[in-house]
């Protein structure tokens, strides 16, 4: 830790804030300034916990196994002020995600103040306290995290936005709460109905469509306010997070390997429930199906 008195010590931590704001969202290309803003506010150090702190040193999540990670020397600040992942248990590759990825994907959520939003897989708590920052007092987030440990931490750390809630349990279940915006932080290799049926009319979900353990994109849906099975969607980014703990499909994440290995993904425009693909589809999931039409 920076030697100075605790008023030097503060400046410093916002001004490496203020800058780590600025880089990732430029990384991010985010367009709304409350993105940079939000993380310039939101401190990173309760989240990641007492350092020195394990970076991945590989970019994105790509699976466990693959992560190789590198020790901080010390618990000085400026170390989680970078565009990297931070390991939460290293052993099960649960990190604290790449900023700009997030940056880039808090922007296409685009959450309004006074909206509510869930948020599945929510770790320590780092991105939930940036959606409450998004949100506002007026607004409410809903965030779960199936494993206890770590939401006992998020509920601890995210003490500071009392509109938050934090439950220890699976986010992929019927009954969710109705909400304005869906964020998922854990990859699977289809879209939760769950979700799909939480949003409200104009409602956003945005989540990792991708193989389990393996690497894909994370795909913005829309709910149409009138209503309709043809729904706006759009890769957002590519991406790989830790599986989402719920059922995933080996033929389905076989068939999406191959689909985004044979790219076209940025050609997608539409999840349809409907009727049975045609000529436009891009990937088809059984019951459901990625078009390359708009709806």
């Amino acid at each position: 830790m920076p030697h100075g008195t605790e008023v030097e010590r503060e400046e410093r931590a916002a001004k490496l804030r203020g800058f780590f704001a600025r880089y990732v969202a430029a990384c991010g290309s985010a367009g709304d300034p409350r993105i940079e803003a939000a993380f310039a506010a939101v401190p990173r150090e309760p989240f990641a916990g007492p350092g020195p702190w394990s970076i991945l040193a590989a970019g994105l999540w790509r699976g466990p196994g693959a992560p190789a990670y590198v020790r901080t020397p010390d618990d000085d600040p400026a170390f989680l002020y970078q565009d990297a992942l931070i390991a939460l248990d290293e052993r099960r590759g649960i990190n604290i995600g790449q900023p700009s990825l997030h940056a880039r994907c808090l922007d296409a959520l685009g959450l309004r103040a006074g909206e509510t939003a869930l948020q599945v897989g929510a770790g320590s708590g780092y991105y939930t306290a940036l959606l409450a920052h998004l949100a506002g007092p007026q607004g409410r987030i809903h965030a779960f995290e199936i494993d206890p440990g770590l939401a006992e931490r998020a509920r601890s750390n995210l003490a500071p936005w009392p509109w938050v809630r934090v439950e220890s349990r699976s986010g992929t279940v019927d009954g969710l709460p109705k909400a304005d915006a869906v964020y998922v932080n854990a990859g699977i290799t289809q879209p939760s109905w769950a979700w799909l049926d939480a949003l409200r009319p104009g409602g956003r979900l945005i989540f990792p469509l991708q193989p389990e353990g393996g690497f894909g994109g994370m795909l913005l849906v829309r709910r149409p306010p009138e209503g309709g099975t043809a729904w706006p969607a759009r890769f957002v980014a590519r991406a790989a997070f830790i599986a989402c703990q719920a059922r995933q499909d080996e033929n389905t994440g076989r068939g999406l390997a191959a689909a985004f290995a044979g790219g076209g993904s940025d050609t997608v425009q539409a999840l349809r429930i409907d009727d049975r693909p045609d000529d436009t589809c891009w990937f088809d999931g059984g019951d459901w199906w990625l078009s390359t039409r708009a709806p």
